[in-house]
Order: structure tokens, then C-alpha cells, then sequence
């Protein structure tokens, strides 16, 4: 799918909005971001369905962000059908829908526990064979940020990311790669490197063997968890969109499938194979 927008430069721009001005989103651009969701895809094959939502009618008065966003009524919810890989291309495709409304310059903000799930599910009609991950408010963003806001920005550190050596690995999970070693690849994985995720917890991990990018969930820590959570594989996902849109913007063309998971990387028991980057050769 061709972007219409500059990938690393609206990578690099985006940022988590809460605070919005009181202005409604002019129906122009209303119109751009409806028709663009329409038209998303990813790599799975797998019907990923936004929805538009205006929580300022009788029917939707309940519907809330405990106080989390402030400015706006407007909100952009996501529905998919359950199966595997259905969080990962939540993830994937709701993204470059994001990236889309940051170029128009629409603020944005990943919301995956801080709403009313019921009243927001209620509202999408979510069927029972359906997940509802997460929720995104939209709006111009205020020229302030709420103090609130700036407090939670500062406890969830959510301007700092991992270091490569934490994230990207080649041959095995015991030998990092470097930005240098990656190639034309260290743009692709730095856009990977900066995308948003829950808590900023940055669960994907990536290894490359034999010419190809084997991406992994990492389970968080501490908890006896093995294969990772929901919101977590919706992370990977998010974190795939760059990638890929990136390595395309740069002229590489590939595509991601899944694959047996390679043996003998020493991945730790909480990583979790998910998907392959294969470079298409012309």
C-alpha cells in the first residue's frame, strides 16, 4: 500500500497527544481518515475494521477515558476477527492509520486500558468472535499539554527507547547487531526501534539469520508469563508497520510471512516467535 506521506519523517514526528483543543476536526479531513481506513491492509491477509465514533450524543455520553484525554469527542476504535496473528495486524494496520493522521496533522494517541471497554465495545457492537484491542482519540492538538499529561509522559519515560543492543540481534539471541553490521537495514530498524507501545515497554525483539528478520514478542518479566499479552503482540505489530514502511520507502522490497521459527537462536522462554522479514530480490 503506497503511504501518500514521508515515512521516516512522520515516524519521527509522531507523538502521543492527550490534550486536544476544543476545535472539532474539519469534515474534510474526517473524510481523508475514513477513507483511508477503508482502504488499509497488512501482511496477514486479516480484515482489520476502524471505526468512527462521537461521544458527544445521548448515546454515547457514558463512554469515557477516566479523565486521560482531554479537548475531544472523537474517537477512532478498531475491531478484528480472533485468530492468530489478529493482534499483530491490529497493530500493523491501525498504525499506518496513525502515521496517516499525523501527517495530516490529527493528533493521536494508543489507548489500550485507560477507557471504558464496555461502553466502547457496546458501541462498535462487538461480536463475541471479535477482539476490541485498543481505541485512539483524534483532534487538533492543544497548544499546551494538561498537567496531567505531562506527569504521566514523565512516569511512563515515554520519550526514552531501549538501545539496539536490547533489541536487535544477529545470528543468535547472544550476539547484538550493531547499527553498522545492519546494512541497508539500520533505517528500518531505528523507525522499528522508535515506535510507541504500551507502558513503552518496546516488546519486540529481532533477529537476523541467513539474509532474513525473524521478529519475536517478548512476554513481560516477572509476572510467569510465557506467550505474551494481548496488548503486547498488538505492539509488535505497530512496531512491523514501521519496518516494513520504511525498508519499502528506501526501495527494499520484501514482505513478511510466517516461517518454522529457527532453531538453536537461544531465544529465552518468554520470547515468542511471531513472523519473518524475506527480501523479494527483482
Amino acid at each position: 500500500m503506497l503511504t501518500d506521506f514521508p515515512v521516516c519523517d512522520t515516524i519521527q514526528k509522531r507523538h502521543s497527544v492527550r490534550t486536544f483543543d476544543a476545535r472539532p476536526l474539519d469534515r474534510s479531513t474526517v473524510g481523508k481518515l475514513t477513507a483511508y481506513a477503508k482502504d488499509l491492509h497488512n501482511p496477514f491477509d486479516i480484515p482489520v475494521t476502524v471505526h468512527l465514533l462521537e461521544t458527544g450524543d445521548a448515546s454515547t455520553k457514558k463512554m469515557g477515558t477516566y479523565g486521560v484525554i482531554k479537548g475531544t469527542k472523537t474517537f477512532l476504535g478498531v475491531t478484528v476477527p480472533k485468530g492468530a496473528l489478529s493482534l499483530e495486524a491490529v497493530g500493523y494496520s491501525f498504525e499506518q492509520l496513525v502515521l496517516y493522521a499525523t501527517h495530516l496533522g490529527v493528533g493521536t494517541c494508543w489507548l489500550a486500558a485507560t477507557f471504558d471497554r464496555k461502553a466502547f465495545t457496546g458501541a462498535m457492537q462487538v461480536g463475541d468472535d471479535e477482539w476490541m484491542p485498543v481505541i485512539s482519540p483524534i483532534g487538533y492538538p492543544a497548544e499546551k499539554r494538561a498537567i496531567s499529561e505531562s506527569l504521566m509522559r514523565t512516569s511512563m519515560k515515554s520519550n526514552q527507547r531501549k538501545d539496539w543492543s536490547e533489541l536487535f540481534f544477529d545470528g543468535d539471541f547472544q550476539m547484538p547487531l550493531s547499527r553498522g553490521a545492519a546494512g541497508d537495514y539500520a533505517q528500518p530498524l531505528e523507525m522499528l526501534r522508535l515506535a510507541p507501545s504500551a507502558t513503552n515497554a518496546q516488546p519486540w525483539r529481532v533477529l537476523r539469520r541467513d539474509g532474513v528478520f525473524h521478529f519475536y514478542a517478548k512476554a513481560g518479566e516477572g509476572k510467569g508469563e510465557i506467550d505474551p499479552p494481548i496488548i503486547q503482540r498488538v505492539d509488535v505489530g505497530i512496531g512491523a508497520n514501521h519496518f516494513c514502511l520504511t525498508a519499502w520507502e528506501q526501495g527494499i522490497s520484501g514482505t513478511l510471512k510466517v516461517m518454522d521459527a529457527p532453531a538453536g537462536t537461544g531465544a529465552p522462554e518468554n520470547y515468542r516467535y511471531l513472523f519473518t522479514w524475506t527480501e523479494e530480490k527483482a
